[in-house]
């Protein structure tokens, strides 16, 4: 029986890395980000029912972020709309990644809004990243085009961090990535082998 374990944690808190070091290990990673930008490129799922919602938003094939944000700001029933057609396609490129790896002891399910969309009915155990909000503020603000409005404006949409923490079956501090990678590996080597998944 495959363990699914459901990866989660505010902007800035090593997850993207987090997830890598998983793979690194040989661990199946499903990133629900990645599936998206796929279901929405040339050729997707999610082209033609976001076409049949908003036909502007359509370029070349593709579905353009940046008109659909644009487009949330000035009809605010638009995100929920969009989720009802995105959300179900999601989730069934997500199972189909649970079958193709049937055989593997553990996968991880990289989902940010694992706890604010209800994901962690969907896995075994939830495994929350984070880090001091010092440290947090300070990788965000390295992105390209991030200023300190929007990285209030993201923190503001996500479950308080503590929150987080205090919703998971386990938590690992990604103060630096020889500490975060040992503690990868300890949750692997604890997770495929027993896969009950206690702390």
């Amino acid at each position: 029986m495959t363990f699914r374990l459901g990866l989660t944690g505010s902007i800035g808190m090593g997850k993207s890395t987090t997830a890598a070091m998983f793979r690194e290990l040989g661990v199946p990673v499903w990133d629900a980000d990645d599936t998206v930008h796929r279901l929405y490129a040339k050729g997707g799922a999610a082209v033609a029912p976001v076409a049949a919602i908003l036909p502007e938003a359509i370029r070349d094939g593709a579905v353009d972020r940046d008109v659909l944000r644009a487009a949330m700001k000035t009809d605010p029933e638009l995100l929920g709309r969009l989720e009802r057609v995105v959300h179900p396609l999601v989730a069934a490129d997500r199972a189909q990644f649970c079958r193709d790896h049937g055989q593997a002891p553990l996968v991880v399910l990289d989902i940010p809004l694992l706890f604010e969309t209800g994901g962690q009915a969907g896995v075994d155990a939830v495994l929350v990243v984070t880090t001091d909000p010092e440290t947090q503020r300070a990788r965000v603000m390295a992105r390209p085009g991030m200023t300190e409005a929007l990285f209030d404006q993201i923190v503001a949409r996500q479950v308080p961090d503590a929150e987080k923490r205090a919703r998971a079956d386990h938590v690992i501090e990604t103060k630096t990535l020889e500490q975060t990678r040992a503690s990868v590996a300890d949750l692997v080597k604890r997770l495929s082998g027993g896969g009950d998944g206690d702390a």
